[in-house]
Parts: C-alpha cells; sequence; structure tokens
C-alpha cells in the first residue's frame, strides 16, 4: 500500500515538475518573443522615422528653394521702382521654370493701392491693356491687382483680380507686409496642370528706405510677388524609393471658409494632396507620423505612413518565433550566446577605451618634449646670445685694446721715419692702414655678435639696424614709430633685434624689393613690430622647404617668448612679418622721444 502511494507520489512529482519546467520554458519562449517583436518594430520605427523626416528634408528644402525664388524676384524691384511687363517677362523667362523649378506654374506681382489711386493705376493699366478692370468690381478700402503674371499663354485673363477681396488672402498679405517673411494664405488655386495648387507670397518695398519696424514697412510696401505651385508636383519624386501600396503621403493645411455670408476667420483642415487614400489607418499596422513643412511657421503639414509589414523582411516575420522556439528548447545555449556577445562587445569597449587611454598618454608625451624642446631652444638661445655677448665683450676688451695699442705705437714710429727713413715711413703708414682696416673688422665682427646700440634702448636699436640696411642695401626704408623710446629687457630687446636682422637678410636676398617698412609700436598689452616690403612674396610653402629655417627660426623665437608671429604674403604683393610679445613681461621704461630723423620718406615706401 505504501509502495503505491509512494509510486502515485513520485509520478505526481514528475508530471509537477514536467508542467513547472514547460511553463518556465514556455515562458522564457513567450518573453524571447515579445522582446524580438519589439525591438524589431523599435528597429522599423526608427527606420520609419528617418524616412519621414527624408520627405520632410525634401518638402522643406524645396519650399525654401520656391521662398528664395520670391526673394530674388522681388530684388527686381528694388533696382527700379517702375518694372515694365516686358522686363518681368524676360526675368521669368531667365528663369527657365519648366527646366529649374518645374514645381512651379506661374509668377506673379500684384500691386497694392488705396481706393484714391485707383482711377490713377487703371488708367495707366488701360494704356499697356485696353479693356483692363479690377475683379471682382466694386470699391475697397484696399487693393493687391495682378499686375504682371507669367508665363502670360494661360494666365492673362487673371490680370486685375483684386487677391485683397478674398479676407484670408488679405489676412495673410497683411502679415507678410508687416513681418517682411514669405507667407501663404491656406487657400487652394485652380492651376493650369492641376486642380491642387498652392501659392506663396513676398512682399516688395520701396528701395533705399528703412524698414526696421511694422510702420516704416508699411509705408515702404508696394506690393507683393508671388508664385503658384503645383503640389502633386512639390511631392513628385518624394516617393520613388518607398514602398508604393504601403505608403501614404497625404499634405493638408488650415484653410479658410469662405462661404457667401459666412463669419470671417473660419477655418478647417483641407487635402491638397493624397498618393492613396484608401490605405488603413490602424496605428497598430501602419506607423505614421504628422510633421510641418513650410516657411516661416506658416506652412502645411504631412500626413506621412508606412505599413509596418513593408518595413519588415521575411526573416523578420519569423525571427520572433524563432527565438520562442529557440527560449523553449535551449533556454541555456542563448543565455550563453548572449553573454558571449555581451563579453565581446565589453572587450571591444575596454580595448578601445585602452587604446585611447594609450593615445592620450603618447599625446601628454608629445606635448611634454614639444615643452621640453621649446624651452631647451629657449636656453640654447639664451646660451648663444650669452656666448656671444661674452666673445664680443673679450674681442673689445684684448683684442681691440691690444690692437688700439699696437695702432699707437705704429702711428709713433710711422711719424719718427717721416723725415729720416722714407722706405720704413711707407712701410709704418702701410701697417697703419692695415691696423685701421682690422680695428674697422673687428668693429663689426662685435656689432655682428652683440650690437652696442642695443644698450641705447630698442627703438635706437632698430633705427640704427635699418640705416645700416639702408645703407649696405641701397633699399629705401622707413621706420614708423609712435615716437616712444622703448626700453625692454635684454632678452625681449635681442629678439626683436634678430627677427629684425632675419627678416631684413631676407628681403635683400630673395623679395626683390625697392621699399621696406618697419613699423615699431606698443600698446597696453604688447609690443608690436611689423616689416613690410613690395616685393614679389611668398611662394606657395615657401617658408617650409628643406634646409629653410628663417621663418621658422622667427616664429620660434616669438613663441619662446610666449608671443604671436603672423607671416602675410601675396605672390607680387609683397610679404609683411609682424610680430607681437607681452608688455607686461619685458617691458622696463617707456619715454617720449623726437621721431627718428636719419631716414627721410620716400614715395617708393607709399606702395607698402
Amino acid at each position: 500500500m505504501k509502495s503505491a502511494d509512494n509510486w502515485i507520489s513520485r509520478i505526481g512529482a514528475i508530471k509537477l515538475g514536467s508542467w513547472l519546467g514547460a511553463i518556465l520554458s514556455l515562458g522564457v519562449g513567450v518573453a524571447l518573443h515579445v522582446t524580438t517583436s519589439q525591438a524589431i518594430e523599435n528597429d522599423a520605427r526608427e527606420r520609419f522615422g528617418h524616412m519621414a523626416r527624408g520627405v520632410q528634408s525634401i518638402l522643406d528644402s524645396r519650399i525654401k528653394t520656391y521662398a528664395d525664388l520670391l526673394r530674388g524676384t522681388s530684388s527686381l524691384f528694388l533696382t527700379t521702382e517702375h518694372v515694365t511687363r516686358e522686363q518681368f517677362r524676360q526675368y521669368v523667362n531667365g528663369l527657365d521654370l519648366a527646366r529649374h523649378f518645374p514645381g512651379i506654374e506661374t509668377v506673379n506681382f500684384a500691386r497694392h493701392l488705396r481706393e484714391s489711386e485707383r482711377a490713377a493705376f487703371e488708367a495707366e493699366m488701360r494704356q499697356d491693356l485696353p479693356g483692363f478692370r479690377i475683379m471682382p468690381p466694386g470699391h475697397r478700402a484696399e487693393y493687391t491687382v495682378l499686375t504682371f503674371i507669367e508665363p502670360g499663354q494661360y494666365w492673362n485673363g487673371r490680370i486685375g483680380m483684386d487677391l485683397h477681396a478674398r479676407p484670408a488672402v488679405a489676412l495673410a498679405l497683411a502679415y507678410s507686409r508687416d513681418t517682411g517673411d514669405p507667407s501663404t494664405s491656406g487657400t487652394a488655386v485652380r492651376i493650369q496642370s492641376t486642380a491642387s495648387g498652392l501659392g506663396m507670397r513676398m512682399p516688395v518695398y520701396r528701395a533705399n528706405t528703412p524698414l526696421t519696424d511694422v510702420a516704416q514697412r508699411r509705408a515702404a510696401y508696394i506690393g507683393s510677388v508671388g508664385i503658384g505651385f503645383s503640389v502633386q508636383r512639390l511631392a513628385q519624386g518624394v516617393l520613388d524609393n518607398m514602398p508604393k501600396d504601403a505608403t501614404r503621403l497625404m499634405i493638408s493645411g488650415m484653410s479658410p471658409v469662405e462661404e457667401p455670408g459666412g463669419p470671417p476667420g473660419v477655418y478647417r483642415r483641407r487635402v491638397f494632396f493624397d498618393n492613396h487614400p484608401g490605405m488603413e489607418t490602424d496605428e497598430r499596422r501602419v506607423f505614421h507620423a504628422l510633421l510641418p513643412v513650410g516657411v516661416s511657421g506658416r506652412g502645411w503639414d504631412i500626413d506621412f505612413s508606412v505599413k509596418k509589414r513593408s518595413l519588415y523582411s521575411e526573416i523578420d516575420s519569423l525571427l520572433p518565433w524563432v527565438a520562442m522556439l529557440a527560449g523553449v528548447t535551449g533556454t541555456a545555449l542563448l543565455y550563453a550566446l548572449f553573454q558571449t556577445l555581451s563579453s565581446s562587445r565589453r572587450r571591444a569597449i575596454e580595448l578601445a577605451e585602452e587604446m585611447t587611454g594609450e593615445l592620450r598618454g603618447s599625446e601628454a608625451k608629445l606635448q611634454k618634449t614639444n615643452d621640453n624642446l621649446r624651452r631647451l631652444a629657449a636656453h640654447a638661445e639664451t646660451i648663444k646670445e650669452s656666448e656671444r655677448k661674452r666673445i664680443a665683450r673679450e674681442i673689445h676688451d684684448d683684442l681691440g685694446q691690444n690692437l688700439l695699442a699696437l695702432r699707437i705705437e705704429v702711428d709713433l714710429l710711422a711719424s719718427r721715419t717721416n723725415e729720416r727713413h722714407p722706405l720704413l715711413h711707407a712701410r709704418a703708414q702701410w701697417m697703419l692702414e692695415q691696423i685701421d682696416a682690422t680695428i674697422k673688422s673687428v668693429r663689426q665682427i662685435i656689432n655682428d655678435l652683440r650690437p652696442n646700440v642695443l644698450d641705447l634702448g630698442l627703438t635706437a636699436a632698430v633705427d640704427w639696424q635699418i640705416t645700416e640696411f639702408q645703407r649696405r642695401t641701397g633699399i629705401p626704408c622707413e621706420l614708423v614709430s609712435d615716437n616712444h623710446d622703448l626700453h625692454v629687457s635684454d632678452r625681449c630687446a635681442t629678439t626683436l633685434f634678430r627677427i629684425l636682422q632675419e627678416s631684413l637678410t631676407n628681403v635683400s636676398r630673395h623679395a626683390r624689393a625697392t621699399a621696406v617698412r618697419v613699423e615699431l609700436a606698443l600698446d597696453p598689452d604688447a609690443i608690436s613690430m611689423s616689416v613690410s616690403d613690395n616685393g614679389i612674396g611668398l611662394k606657395t610653402g615657401g617658408g617650409q622647404k628643406p634646409g629653410s629655417f628663417g621663418l621658422v627660426g622667427i616664429e620660434e623665437r616669438v613663441r619662446i617668448l610666449g608671443g604671436k608671429c603672423v607671416i602675410t604674403s601675396r605672390p607680387g604683393a609683397g610679404t609683411t612679418v609682424h610680430v607681437s610679445i607681452p608688455a607686461a613681461d619685458n617691458l622696463i621704461s617707456v619715454a617720449y622721444a623726437p621721431a627718428p630723423s636719419s631716414l627721410a620718406p620716400n614715395p617708393a615706401l607709399n606702395s607698402l
């Protein structure tokens, strides 16, 4: 009896476990089915969103093109207030609407006038168009009369139509007049190719009149230019790459209800274009988006719908059931697969982060290396200038003194042998000349190493250098300064002096210039110097040729002092080297000084 009970209990446990396993497997399968279906739908919804935004972008772009055409047409009336019918016809013919703007059926101009101007306007129009009359008949306070309309084969019968007679159009014209923006009344326009057409208008103002506020725009308003375009052609080609039988594009807008005797300002939604009127609209089976198109916030709406199934592939339809089957039969395997994919993704992210870290580290090392190189270059430049100063001082103190003493002795020997020993006197005179030449050469070497004129201030040093340049090369050179005697740090003075030397050397060697101008200026933030010539200019890439370090050296010298260097050049128009160095760290003193008189103004310098 107990054995039977145990057997029954065991069978019951097995059945219960089977049911629990089935329920668990089925639950996992159903969850995977729902999740996969949702993921596929989200992906399809995202593709649909891209499609909808693409349609909106295309239509917006086309409408913007129409608005730009209106702006161009309105500018025709800025050239002259009295545009003739023939001028307007030639302008529209030049647009070649059929080729460049296939959706636009007509371009027109409507003149704005008041009741007091009506008689004169009608008389003027009848000179060109006998039998002209304003339609509809009757007298109104304001008129906006179609004056020009092209192409004229189909539209001439509408010349004289008063747009202001329709309340909705009058409101749109007033809005456009007061804002200067293109506008549309939302009223359907019957055009040549199809009854489904719309219009846009742009205000036209008198030329050379202020338009800063509403009152000024109203005073300058003379009318408006407009276009009529086919909505069907506007939408033509937008849906070419989309499922034909599963896609619906509907263009609609708020259109005025203009019933005789009806209340003004009443609007209702009207459909201007619908490529698939009978397509279902159940949101469970259709993706749907309502997006605005138009200009200045006064346009139309596009109702874009695509059947969900058209965005699913055959695999997308079967995948939820495959996922459910996989969940029922192999939950563990599917989990392992997901774990593997997740692990691979995490590993890829970690690898990318590691590579990014290494790249940032390399960039930091490179920046540090560049900073070290710049400091090393600054140190080397300091050592080089110090060594030049030391060598110049030693040459002056030792060799210069020795040469001076030797000259005194030889001069004494020459004076004592003047009468008694003519041959010895001649040799002594020759030695004296050689010593003088040597002293002059030594002085030149000392000046090249470190000119003593730098001790007199930056302005004096620059004046001396350009005087030497003009004497040596014969090229007229002008110093332009604000008559300040600048005393700057030795490092700054040396840098600016070397930059001036290098720039003038480049001018004499390469520029083929006939005039040079050096400008030295001081402002509250910087000490600046510009060297300009009227030569042949730099060739493209000329400053970066292999072995060419002159301009690079100038830039590096300025960068060491925390300044900026700008080199501008045009072929045949000369070159300008402009450097600026912070004054806070380098300026010692400044005093007013008379303008340098060493160089007279030269007419050739006016070409710089």
